[in-house]
């Protein structure tokens, strides 16, 4: 029996302007149809309310928080009001203890997998993070952490609030972490601004919704392109922390990754079987002391400081030292870190400026770069960014970089674009890693052997740059003044996008 989607209206802010409301849902409906219901959030009475609203205004009456299931399966959850640290809670605010009583009436239904709305009056705080600004509002002031705590759990597939007098539709986020756990739907938030606004802003949103409990497992999964990272991600990883149990505080580290380091490659488990989220929380590092002579540290004497091009606080660019093209450039940081996985938020911030940089650079040239990193058999990390030319697709790269994985038995994972690879590995794992500047990124989790040169001969194949005489670095070599004079033409041309 073919499943019909309900179509549904959403609105902001009401302050009793019914007449405005419903003046245009019967316009809205004489033109597209009838809609299955209306949801209103924020501010829905005026100051000077009817009668009939009294026992509401009072708390004689409560509608504060619960779950609404119609007839079609569709699943509402709600929590009424605006946050408030009083105790008793005054009548339309809601407390902490509200939050955890709904989550907790919720969490506990056998195979709970999410709901299919939340309606709440004010904003999750920080739901802007990873992904489009909502404009003039400041999500960092704004809004409830309660509300993002509630949202985090609850994994609404669409999550309405208001009270901002502001429309902001945010990019879809993910409920799951990436390769850590199984596929989960994506959560969509809509914040409308009030009834009847002068400035035009939206106040009204329509989609149709087929109930989560009648759709196909594999369908209400699928992942849209411009899916982004869960903006509450440190509540969730503090939250499922907490629920990590039969591990020694020594023995967290173990059992908090789903890729498995002492198992074969494919299973994606913890070290003790069970399924779990990443409770991994990403710390400021400092940079770790070389055990030996190192290459990359800018302050050490080993350092062929004739090929750094450029140098930042944190980070510095250099020419490769036989170097598949004469522009092919290394991202390093200026102290000793073995991997990405490793780096400070500081340092990663620079990372990302000098990628930002160098897609600018090597547009402007009419090419695109593919950067690799392989952290197996390096002591310090070394971010290998390569010119190719534009006319090369991110498919096409992709797809060679895949079937010749394919042809040495290695798999590549594709990671989601606004994944980083922190949410897959931790520090010490060994890998390999590729990214193009569009942000698509491929992954290998090494174990056992891997090609030192594998990056570098994919790009020199015949399939892209058709140089396979210089897939090893040692038989390219140059003199020293052409590798001086090769670092002085890019350092020129590379100034006015060197930002520092």
């Amino acid at each position: 029996m073919e499943k019909l989607p309900l179509r549904v209206l959403a609105c902001g802010d009401v302050e009793g302007r019914l007449e405005t409301l419903f003046g245009r849902v019967r316009a809205i409906q004489s033109k597209s149809g009838r809609f299955d219901m209306l949801l209103c959030v924020g501010d829905f009475f005026s100051s000077t309310s009817d009668a009939e609203w009294a026992e509401y205004r009072s708390g004689a009456k409560k509608g504060r928080r619960g779950l609404f299931s119609g007839t079609s399966g569709l699943q509402i959850a709600y929590l009424s009001g605006t946050e408030s640290q009083d105790e008793p809670t005054p009548a339309y605010s809601f407390s902490s203890k509200d939050v955890t009583e709904l989550k907790s009436s919720l969490l506990s239904t056998l195979n709970f997998k999410g709901v299919d709305i939340l309606l709440t009056s004010p904003w999750p705080r920080d739901v802007e993070s990873f992904a489009n600004s909502p404009g003039e509002i400041d999500t960092k002031k704004c809004g409830s952490t309660l509300i993002s705590d509630l949202a985090a759990s609850l994994k609404p597939r669409y999550h309405f609030a208001a009270l901002e007098k502001a429309y902001y539709e945010r990019l879809p986020y993910r409920n799951h972490t990436v390769l850590q756990e199984t596929p989960q739907h994506v959560t969509r938030f809509i914040a409308l601004a009030e009834v009847g606004n002068t400035s035009k802003k939206k106040y009204l949103y329509a989609f149709s919704i087929i109930p989560m409990s009648l759709m196909d497992p594999a369908e209400l999964v699928k992942q849209p392109q411009d899916v982004t990272e869960n903006p509450y991600r440190k509540l969730r990883k503090g939250t499922q922390k907490t629920k990590v149990l039969g591990c020694a505080e020594q023995e967290e580290t173990a059992c908090q990754f789903f890729f498995d380091l002492k198992k074969h490659q494919g299973k994606k488990r913890s070290s003790d079987g069970k399924d779990r989220g990443s409770t991994q929380t990403k710390q400021a590092k400092k940079p770790s002391q070389p055990t030996g002579p190192c290459w990359f540290c800018l302050a050490s004497p080993e350092v062929e400081k004739h090929l750094v091009v450029s140098i930042g606080t944190h980070c510095y660019l250099a020419l490769a030292k036989g170097g598949l093209l004469p522009d092919h450039v290394l991202i390093l940081p200026i102290g000793h870190y073995q991997s990405v996985v490793d780096l400070s938020s500081e340092v990663m911030e620079e990372v990302t400026k000098y990628k930002s940089a160098l897609k600018e650079f090597f547009r402007s040239k009419g090419k695109r770069y593919v950067l690799f990193e392989r952290n197996y058999k390096s002591q310090h990390l070394q971010l290998q960014v390569i010119p190719v030319p534009l006319d090369y697709s991110s498919e096409d790269i992709k797809e060679c970089f895949i079937t010749q994985a394919q042809e040495q038995q290695i798999e590549l994972l594709e990671i989601p674009e606004h994944s980083d690879i922190t949410q897959v590995v931790h520090p010490g794992t060994p890998y390999f890693y590729v990214e193009l500047d569009t942000g698509e990124k491929l992954f290998h989790r090494i174990r056992g052997s891997f090609p030192l040169q594998f990056g570098r001969a994919v790009l020199a194949s015949g399939a892209l740059l058709a140089l396979p005489q210089r897939s090893d670095w040692r038989s390219c070599t140059a003199s020293r003044p052409e590798e001086e004079a090769q670092a002085s033409a890019f350092r020129r041309d590379f100034q006015p996008f060197d930002f520092a």
